[in-house]
């Protein structure tokens, strides 16, 4: 059974991450290096200092799908994301995700994936970036890359998520927008890789990997991800 770590919870925490610490039980502290399956966690754009966000607002123009946005707001239930395998390959948890590794990115809130395709953002013009799906099951444009400079992707690094089918990279450029979302950035995907596509987990529960009576790690038992 895998073990959770907790670094930096606010109060209002959602459901399903209270549901997660009765039934796996908590390790305190911040020993865990490195981002795992299975974690739920934020996403801080380090360029513009705004988390991922999403809420069940759509997008009047465009797609109409759910919008993504990035938030100042550091204590918002709804800036949090689970790490989860693609359609096609598993990812167990509490295993470390691998730089190179394709992932989906569920909106813990609503349980639609961090999406994209060939629709234009609506302040910028960019490749639109929404939320898709129902209960974390949406099709092939929910998959994205994440790109690191080692071996697994580190918390304390900033990383780049390249969308697998239009390969373009998760950014903010700073656009806000007015009502219902007044304040909130655009999120978007762009071709060239600059600052404004470096991201860095924040705030989660992390997913530490099992270990079995002789100490060595064991993940052969663990089942996929939630």
């Amino acid at each position: 059974m895998g073990y959770l770590e907790c670094a930096v919870l606010p109060h209002s925490l959602p459901t399903l991450l209270l549901l997660l610490t009765c039934i796996f039980g908590l390790s305190l502290g911040t020993e865990l290096g490195f981002v795992t399956c299975g974690s739920v966690l934020k996403l801080l754009n380090t360029k513009h200092n705004v988390r991922l966000h999403s809420h069940d607002v759509r997008y009047g123009s465009g797609s109409g799908q759910q919008s993504v946005t990035g938030v100042t707001t550091v204590e918002d239930s709804n800036s949090y994301w689970s790490v989860r395998g693609t359609r096609d390959t598993m990812c167990h948890r509490g295993t470390p995700v691998k730089c190179g590794q394709n992932i989906r990115l569920t909106h813990v809130n609503t349980g639609r994936n961090l999406h994209s395709h060939y629709f234009a953002s609506p302040l910028s013009s960019n490749q639109e970036v929404s939320a898709f799906g129902d209960e974390g099951e949406g099709d092939h444009l929910d998959e994205w890359t994440v790109q690191c400079g080692g071996s697994v992707w580190k918390r304390e690094e900033a990383v780049r998520f390249r969308h697998k089918s239009t390969d373009a990279l998760l950014s903010v450029t700073g656009e806000q927008y007015g009502r219902p979302i007044h304040g909130q950035r655009e999120v978007h995907a762009m071709s060239t890789p600059s600052q404004h596509s470096l991201w860095k987990a924040m705030e989660g529960i992390f997913m530490k990997p099992s270990e079995n009576l002789a100490g060595s790690r064991d993940y052969s038992h663990l089942h996929t991800e939630f």
